[in-house]
């Protein structure tokens, strides 16, 4: 059961209207890394998680906390394409001072959702469901958290360097405060995961069943030039799960066999037998 409550969760109050910021600020909502992605990321492996409640509860938890966060900079685009109007684009053309506020405007703002915001990215590709993992695994999700969430702070901290309005930017401090905590919540869950099963996903693969295959996991195939690689933790040492020794591998050869495919029917037309065929 979910119940919306009315305040936001943090205070979201701009100092004037700015339809170009509201424009980029649309890229941390509805784009690929946007808060509608890790909230239905979220909820979808909260949703989906067999037993280990706390870490459904902690998933719900949050991607809960990410509905309130989409509903934030609904608020924040809204305020910030206050007084827009289909004019101020024709004004726009006319004096330069008004281009540089009003002529980056989205058009959709104005055709679509009335000055408010969009399931879309700053470009107005719309929010895709592809976007969001959930796998059923684990680790294999806590990690791709963490990188949802490295992301879209990334963006956000970008974005806080677009603006002087300090109203927003007291919006975008609040959003990096709680994106660091969501990125220290997934290393934790990541490394108790990892403590209990193992650094590989999935865990219920084992080395063993690789059979002859196993060697390959620690080579390192250095295929550009140079060796600068060859430098890295990478490529030397022992492999974080204490299984084997790196090999640094500067001139690998390849192991397996030239492609020889048989030619298809001659009915599908693709002109690759040398032979003339014949016209029916």
């Amino acid at each position: 059961m979910f119940r919306h409550q009315k305040e936001l969760q943090f205070e979201v109050k701009v100092d004037k209207p700015d339809p170009m910021l509201a424009k980029q600020v649309q890229e941390v909502l509805g784009g690929q890394f946007g808060e509608m992605t890790v909230m239905m990321q979220y909820l979808f492996q909260g949703f989906n998680c067999r037993g280990n409640e706390k870490y459904k509860d902690m998933l719900m938890d949050i991607g809960t906390e990410e509905i309130g966060h989409v509903e934030m900079l609904c608020s924040l685009i809204s305020q910030l394409l206050d007084g827009a109007s289909p004019e101020d684009q024709a004004e726009a053309a006319k004096d330069p001072a008004t281009a540089a506020i009003m002529g980056g405007i989205n058009p959709q703002h104005l055709l679509v959702s009335g000055l408010g915001g969009l399931p879309t990215n700053s470009q107005g590709v719309p929010w895709n469901g592809n976007y969001i993992v959930a796998s059923g695994n684990l680790l294999a999700d806590m990690r791709s958290n963490l990188h949802a969430e490295s992301q879209g702070r990334l963006q956000v901290a970008r974005l806080y360097h677009m603006t002087k309005d300090e109203g927003v930017r007291k919006v975008f401090r609040k959003m990096l405060a709680r994106d660091r905590y969501h990125q220290y919540q997934w290393m934790e869950a990541i490394n108790e995961l990892e403590e209990k099963n193992g650094v590989v996903v999935p865990s219920s693969f084992p080395p063993e069943a690789e059979k002859e295959a196993q060697e390959e996991a620690y080579k390192f195939w250095d295929l550009s030039e140079g060796t600068a690689s060859k430098e890295g933790p990478w490529s030397q040492g022992t492999s974080p799960d204490g299984t084997g020794k790196y090999v640094h591998v500067e001139n690998p050869q390849p192991q397996g066999q030239a492609p020889n495919p048989n030619v298809p029917d001659p009915a599908l037309h693709h002109d690759l037998t040398e032979e003339k065929v014949p016209s029916k």
